[in-house]
């Protein structure tokens, strides 16, 4: 793929990337105190030049990837002072590799803010960076199921630090579903993206790609499926170095817990339903299986709502990773639900003044210990949720992507209310985690917490997915689907009127002093 260099800028085959503009000044680190919220609202766009730019510092090797084989990290910590890079996450997972892959798919397709945020300097260069990494990552994948076959095309968490990749000590012989849901989706869109381009080279990795892709499609019920509509949520494996058809290989459920959630696990039901050999009953069963979590609830608090929203797990924002992948917004029922889910999680976050939003995050940083003082996953909206004990105390600037998949403006006011807090900026873009309280961050870099907002301005792969589902005939099918399962519970919506709110609180100054990298221009 090296031979990819300078063929596709020379051939012109796209006029998006043709358009590109040339690179400007580069943005200050600590950009954000330098746009105000009426700023973005009124255009967005300079505000999110900006952040693309800083953002893409991010992308680079033994930070978030490793260019040897291709492969994401999940991240890397940050000095507490100086916010450098120190502690590397030299592990990964299939969701990280998903969000990694729509960055690439959308460089590939002419985007200019996909080639902002790889390649601000030399935008032009953007394709070539995508299909590079992309021609790497395939061999390491195909070396990965060479030598663990019994993982069927599949990933575990990895160790990705080595040019083999390798499952990491707590998932031999295991492997989840719902991580690999998201991957497949995303290599599903890049190969629309790869094949549509109309270059030999880029058609001939595309190929490589479904080939890898069509024998997910042959292991995937034979791995995660365990019966009437039962989708495993983890597979135990007998032995993750025979292949999937070996006599004595084994395959079954860890646990009672399964994939039967209507949040980004759904992806994976849509694989199988879609790809997988399964008969039609037992397609059937899959949507059964899952209507008893797609619930309608309610908000409403100090004057705000009702609000009909979908009932969240947590209503944490990493909830809604489906709808970066697939194009569930075409279904009008499904776009106005979620509509009204950032409603409530912009309205709800101003009722109890919280000056962001919440996701499921790493918690901050000991500054004694220098460790990540752990994960918070319960954390969301308690009141519209199936779970009800939470800590709300950290937020996130990624938990601002729905809504700007919903209104640009809005989630980048949110973005920018979060990032103008002491050390949320850094010289690799935006910071993991704020406490609320402003007594602490998360002095963290991770995919989830960066590129999912990054993806979210992309538009995710939702328009190349939509072209490809139409172009194997299946689009009609999932709108279908959509509007039958979301008519049977959402028979009344209460709250359309209500606008997406804006922050107004900020997160207080407490004396934490910015990355010394990273520092506000004096005035």
């Amino acid at each position: 793929m090296v031979a990819l260099k300078s063929s596709l800028l020379l051939s012109g085959w796209t006029a998006a990337v043709a358009a590109l503009p040339p690179p400007g000044r580069a943005p200050p680190c600590r950009f954000a105190p330098l746009h105000s919220q009426e700023d973005i609202l009124r255009d967005p766009n300079q505000f999110l030049q900006d952040y693309l730019y800083w953002e893409g510092k991010f992308h680079q090797n033994d930070v978030s990837y490793n260019t040897a084989n291709g492969m994401s990290y999940d991240g890397t910590q940050l000095d507490w002072k100086t916010g450098i890079a120190s502690k590397k996450h030299d592990f990964s997972a299939a969701s990280k590799e998903s969000l990694q892959i729509m960055i690439y798919a959308q460089a590939i397709s002419g985007s200019p803010e996909a080639a902002r945020f790889l390649s601000p300097d030399r935008p032009h260069a953007a394709v070539d960076i995508a299909a590079d990494i992309m021609a790497t990552k395939i061999k390491t994948y195909l070396k990965f199921n060479e030598t663990y076959p019994g993982f069927g095309g599949f990933l575990p968490w990895f160790n990705s630090a080595s040019q083999d990749i390798a499952p990491t000590s707590d998932w031999v012989n295991r492997v989840p579903a719902l991580d690999n849901g998201e991957l497949l989706w995303a290599v599903y869109g890049a190969i629309e993206a790869m094949e549509s381009c109309g270059h030999k080279d880029l058609s001939q990795l595309a190929a490589k790609w479904s080939d890898w892709l069509d024998y997910t499609k042959k292991t995937a019920s034979k791995i995660f499926y365990a019966g009437k509509g039962r989708v495993c949520a983890v597979t135990t494996i007998g032995n993750q170095s025979l292949a999937v058809t070996s006599p004595g290989q084994t395959y079954a459920c860890e646990g009672t817990a399964t994939l039967d959630d209507p949040y980004e696990g759904e992806l994976f039901t849509w694989w199988l339903h879609f790809f997988s050999d399964l008969p039609q009953e037992d397609q059937d069963a899959l949507w059964e299986a899952k209507r008893a979590k797609l619930v309608s609830v309610e908000y409403e608090m100090d004057g705000v709502g009702p609000i009909t929203v979908q009932e969240g797990y947590w209503f944490s924002s990493h909830e809604q990773w489906k709808v970066l992948e697939m194009p569930y917004y075409d279904v009008d029922i499904v776009r106005r639900v979620f509509t009204n889910a950032e409603r409530v999680r912009t309205c709800n976050s101003v009722v109890i003044k919280n000056p962001g939003l919440f996701a499921s995050i790493n918690n901050i940083t000991n500054i004694t210990s220098d460790e990540i003082i752990g994960y918070i996953s319960n954390t969301g909206i308690p009141s519209v949720s199936s779970q009800k004990k939470q800590e709300n105390i950290v937020i996130t600037p990624y938990g601002s992507y729905p809504t700007i998949l919903i209104n640009k403006g809005v989630g980048l006011a949110w973005v920018r209310n979060m990032l103008i807090a002491k050390k949320m900026q850094n010289t690799y873009g935006s910071t993991e985690a704020t406490r609320i309280d402003g007594t602490g961050v998360s002095a963290l870099l991770t995919w989830d917490s960066k590129v999912t907002t990054v993806a979210a301005v992309l538009g995710g792969v939702q328009d190349l997915v939509r072209t490809r589902l139409r172009r194997h005939g299946l689009y009609n099918d999932f709108v279908s689907i959509l509007e039958r399962e979301h008519s049977r519970v959402f028979t009344e919506l209460k709250g359309e009127h209500v606008d997406l709110c804006l922050p107004e609180a900020h997160v207080p100054d407490t004396g934490l002093k910015d990355f010394t990298s990273c520092v506000a221009s004096p005035h």
